[in-house]
């Protein structure tokens, strides 16, 4: 049950000029700044609402709404004005703002909100974030990733290829990070799929060249066909009428959720994370997190965030303090706290429009929007991670995609067949990766 929106602010605005912050859910959700007259975006299918929106929250028409936080620049030289969450760790509240014909914003929460005030909307926002008193977060490594040139269909050799073309074209690479597709199955984090032969025997081989060795997992999500999902059914959270919790449609399954407050499911999660760890992986991005924070009926009688907290902090203790964790798809305001960097916008793409125009889906336009939105993040909460630089000639206006990540200043990864790189390509991954604040 959602609580009523009550009455917090009414502002007179210019509505020429007048801006509208929106904070989104998570990671994927779009987040930016909109003049009055534009259209937010949302959902375009009830799928994408689950996945990458915050689900079972619907927007009315004509209404701006923040996840935790929303900004109003009136436009007429007044201060800008932040309505945000009082205690982000022990609820987000929902922000809106709707305009009245006489050119007034009404604002309304459906929690308890503190106002802040500030020259602009990222300094208000940056001032809002310095007051949480976050660590300074450690800087981040420099990374190569294997999903945007070989996405699940990646094999052990291709890892092996591009660890040998890092030596010969010198390029300033500490982690490679082996991406989705190693695995059998989502929550069959162990098992390997029939393209890989030894993950420890990559993870010795990329320390032997002297890197460190980085994995992908999406913790809280598991396949119906898994074997773990097989074995383990008590596992799974559930919805009140006792049916699997649907984390929505992806890779061709339906997904479930793994309930961490389950003894069993926390101890495997537990064993999963210390065995990757034992095999000398210690960079851990960690997907779909937005998973481990659905509604639903736990083993333990906990909310939703406070379930999603403990099942990071599980993995923070399985993996040690010294491990570098890059959160992605998860929920923000309620992610404060636990990672070293956290992916800040949908995923980008080797095109620029998204499909069906969701700016939640990946492509560079809707990576770009977010990403440059929530700039406020970079330093305060953790290293901002702008998404994956792609240089190579097949990618759609590569030049720009790339000056947007190094903008950014934050986590710098290459995601390219590196062989497949040119002239253009391998100076840009080197100089990028070389700049980053290691």
């Amino acid at each position: 049950m959602h609580n009523p929106f009550t009455p917090v602010a009414s502002v007179p605005v210019d509505p020429r000029k007048a801006r509208v912050h929106e904070e989104g859910w998570q990671s994927w959700s779009p987040s930016g700044a909109y003049a009055l007259g534009d259209s937010p975006y949302r959902p375009a299918n009830d799928n994408w609402a689950t996945v990458c929106y915050r689900p079972g929250v619907t927007v009315p028409d004509g209404v701006f709404q923040g996840e935790g936080l929303l900004a109003l620049d009136p436009g007429d030289g007044s201060p800008v004005r932040l309505w945000a969450a009082t205690d982000p760790l022990g609820g987000v509240p929902s922000v809106r703002l709707a305009m009245t014909d006489d050119a007034v914003a009404e604002v309304t929460a459906d929690g308890p909100v503190k106002e802040w005030t500030g020259p602009g909307i990222q300094s208000v926002l940056g001032t809002w974030a310095d007051s949480l008193q976050i660590p300074t977060p450690r800087p981040a490594p420099t990374v190569w990733c294997s999903w945007y040139e070989y996405f699940t269909a990646v094999t052990e050799d291709d890892i092996h290829e591009n660890l040998r073309a890092m030596d010969t074209l010198d390029l300033p690479v500490d982690v490679v990070q082996i991406d989705d597709g190693y695995q059998k199955a989502l929550g069959d984090w162990l098992t390997l799929s029939g393209r890989f032969r030894s993950r420890a025997g990559i993870a010795d081989a990329i320390r032997a060249r002297g890197r460190r060795a980085g994995i992908w997992t999406a913790p809280f999500l598991v396949d119906p066909a898994s074997d773990l999902a097989a074995e383990h059914p008590e596992w799974l959270l559930r919805t009140a009428d006792g049916d699997f919790t649907h984390a929505g449609r992806n890779w061709g399954h339906d997904l479930r959720v793994l309930d961490t407050t389950h003894p069993g499911a926390a101890a495997y999660l537990t064993e999963v994370f210390r065995t990757l760890r034992a095999e000398g992986y210690d960079y851990f991005k960690v997907d779909f997190l937005y998973a481990g924070a659905l509604e639903g009926v736990r083993h333990e009688p906990v909310d939703a965030l406070t379930a999603y907290r403990s099942g990071i902090e599980l993995i923070r203790e399985a993996i040690g303090a010294d491990a570098y964790l890059l959160g992605c798809g998860a929920p923000l305001l309620a992610s404060v706290g636990l990672f070293d960097a956290m992916r800040v916008s949908p995923d980008t793409a080797p095109h620029r429009r998204p499909e069906a125009d969701d700016f939640s889906q990946p492509g560079q336009d809707p990576a770009e929007f977010t990403g440059a939105g929530r700039q406020w993040q970079h330093g305060r909460l953790w290293i901002n991670d702008p998404d994956c630089l792609m240089a190579r000639p097949a990618v759609e206006t590569r030049e720009r995609w790339a000056a947007h990540v190094e903008a950014t200043g934050g986590l710098m990864a290459s995601s390219d067949r590196l062989l497949s790189l040119d002239e253009w390509g391998v100076a840009t991954t080197r100089r990028l990766l070389g700049g980053a604040a290691r």
